[in-house]
């Protein structure tokens, strides 16, 4: 069995405002919830006009009350930009609001820019490469029932992340490299490997992580992978333009501008053509049935039963500009065709 989730960034394209951005995504949480999807999480960007998902435990809580059954969790938590108590109690009151449905992906990048991680930290230095595996540590003791330890001046102190929930959320960790595997293996926590971001190391990273897993049971892992799906290959192709160009914006050091289908259309294209192709060649582009079979080609690939689907298709300009109807198609589409496969 192949299970299907979903990643969101909560894009704001040219002319949208962030109030329409947010009402597109429920509405694409509501279209996973009803086609069975496993969990449904969103990122933590700052920074950045074309993404809205800035603050995930707030984005949870909206998105968790528009749906019935679906996890939702973050993709992820940057911790080094947040207290982990800060981070524990959040998380634990989601998960006291919603038993059985919050999951806390922590994440170590900072998700923005060095100014806006700088002002994020309150100005304090960085010292994520020392501190993070001991953050992570403090999240997981927080939650946890015994709570975390702590020495203050030659005194012993309990803390617990409050409200304390009936149920803890499970930790992930996410990553795009071999230090997130190794660390999330010996740590024995389930591992997300951003295939989406390059569509390279994953072979690798798993296998590091697999070899060093010290948890219970079996190690737990899942990729995320970009998609765009349409009735035909050739609408596909168009729809993943404007994401094609806001990746080559990235690429190039400039402001990401998300454009309309027909806008990239028109737009010329800002790097060499190998460049320009390359951007793509990690995606998932087709009719429903082909990007299925992909889906299912990269479980056999890497060895998981759960694909976490990054939707990047745009949006045309007669579309309503609080929706994202071919996002929308994407998941219900691919939802289907898996379970089609089963049958």
């Amino acid at each position: 069995m192949v299970q299907l989730s979903v990643l969101d960034l909560i894009p704001v394209r040219r002319g949208q405002s962030n109030g329409q951005a947010l009402a597109s995504s429920f509405a694409l949480a509501q279209v996973a919830d009803r086609s069975n999807c496993i969990r449904y999480w969103v990122a933590e960007h700052h920074n950045t006009a074309s993404v809205a998902s800035t603050n995930p435990p707030v984005l949870i809580a909206m998105l968790a009350s528009r749906t019935d059954q679906i996890r939702v969790g973050s993709g992820g938590v940057m911790l080094p930009n947040h207290a982990p108590l800060v981070v524990a109690e959040q998380f634990a009151l989601l998960e006291a609001a919603f038993p059985g449905r919050i999951d806390l992906g922590i994440g170590r990048a900072p998700g923005t820019d060095p100014v806006t991680s700088w002002a994020l930290r309150g100005g304090r230095p960085d010292e994520t490469l020392r501190e993070f595996p001991s953050w992570v540590n403090q999240v997981i003791a927080l939650l946890g029932d015994n709570g975390l330890g702590v020495d203050i001046d030659g005194r012993r102190f309990e803390i617990k992340a409050s409200p304390q929930p009936v149920s803890a959320p499970p930790v992930w960790l996410l990553g795009s490299s071999g230090y997130s595997a190794a660390l999330a293996g010996e740590l024995g926590l389930p591992y997300v490997f951003a295939h989406h971001f390059s569509g390279q190391g994953a072979d690798e990273a798993l296998r590091i992580y697999r070899q060093s897993f010290q948890g219970e049971g079996r190690p737990k892992a899942f990729v995320s992978v970009n998609v765009v799906v349409a009735k035909d290959a050739g609408t596909a192709r168009r729809l993943s333009l404007p994401y094609q160009h806001a990746m080559a914006q990235l690429r190039l050091g400039r402001p990401i501008e998300l454009m309309t289908v027909e806008q990239a259309e028109r737009a010329p294209q800002p790097l060499p053509a190998e460049a320009w192709q390359a951007i793509t060649e990690p995606w998932l582009i087709g009719e429903p049935h082909q990007v299925a079979e992909s889906i299912f080609e990269l479980t056999d690939r890497f060895d998981v039963d759960e694909v976490m689907i990054h939707p990047v298709a745009g949006a045309f300009d007669a579309d309503p500009m609080d929706r994202y109807p071919a996002r929308e198609f994407a998941v219900r589409e691919l939802a289907a065709r898996l379970v089609e496969y089963l049958v």
